[in-house]
């Protein structure tokens, strides 16, 4: 079998210049009026947003051409299976490593415990992203084996999550919402999507688009509920340190 691994990497290339273009120009035109950056500086940022280019692309084109074939004929063999119901752990794994393996996710965390000043840790809070994409996978999984609607699951889990808001921190808030965005990155969506699509093709009566929308809008919640839960535990911890 022929493995074409650069077919499409021209536009990979465009989508990704698009993307870098305009933070380049912001840049230079701050350079040129505002940040008044030593030359050397200058040179080793370009150099940076360089690096990016070439990261970028080759992590995209990798992803099309690697995981999201693979994550069909995965969750295609998955959904032939004669027990449904082991799709909910696989699903659960599969989400949890395709969420720690994702870029996105570790800046986001390395970001939060940098700011925070070590308070909320680099590893807790990927872990719990993390946690969270997993449950929301096996949720997706769920959804599929028995055609359960997605506004069943959607609908309570968004009024949970405003409802969680009277009772967190400011800053974790924030970094909830943010997380939302975040966690739906190339790496868990691209991944996890091909392997609901592909469970949704093998099984009857399932749409592959509909499954794979529902799916997106899943990962999307699942991180913003589990850092406010995570702020709940963190507030436990200060009242009891307060106490003693």
């Amino acid at each position: 079998m022929e493995i074409k691994v650069f077919a499409g990497f021209g536009q990979v290339l465009g989508k990704v210049f698009a993307a870098l273009t305009p933070l380049i120009v912001v840049f230079l035109i701050f350079q040129a009026f505002f940040l008044k950056l030593p030359r050397e500086r200058v040179v080793q940022v370009l150099s940076g947003m360089l690096l990016t280019f070439a990261g970028l692309a080759f992590f995209l084109q990798g992803v099309y051409v690697g995981f999201f074939p693979v994550g069909t004929a995965l969750g295609e063999a998955l959904g032939a299976l004669t027990r449904p119901w082991i799709l909910i752990p696989i699903g659960f794994l599969l989400g949890f490593v395709a969420t720690v393996a994702e870029p996105a996710v570790r800046v986001l965390s390395y970001q939060v415990a940098r700011v925070s000043a070590g308070y909320i840790k680099e590893r807790v809070l990927l872990y719990t992203l993390s946690l969270g994409v997993a449950v929301s996978v096996a949720l997706a999984m769920v959804r599929i084996i028995f055609g359960i609607p997605l506004w069943y699951i959607l609908i309570p889990g968004y009024i949970l999550a405003l409802g969680l808001i009277r009772f967190s921190s400011p800053t974790f808030v924030s970094v909830a919402y943010d997380s939302g965005g975040v966690a739906t990155g190339p790496m868990a969506v691209t991944f996890v999507m091909a392997l609901a699509v592909g469970v949704a093709q093998a099984m009857e009566g399932r749409d592959p688009l509909i499954e794979g929308f529902g799916l997106i809008a899943l990962v999307a919640l699942a991180p913003i509920l589990s850092v406010m839960i995570l702020s709940l535990i963190y507030g436990e911890r200060g009242r009891e340190n307060a106490g003693r």
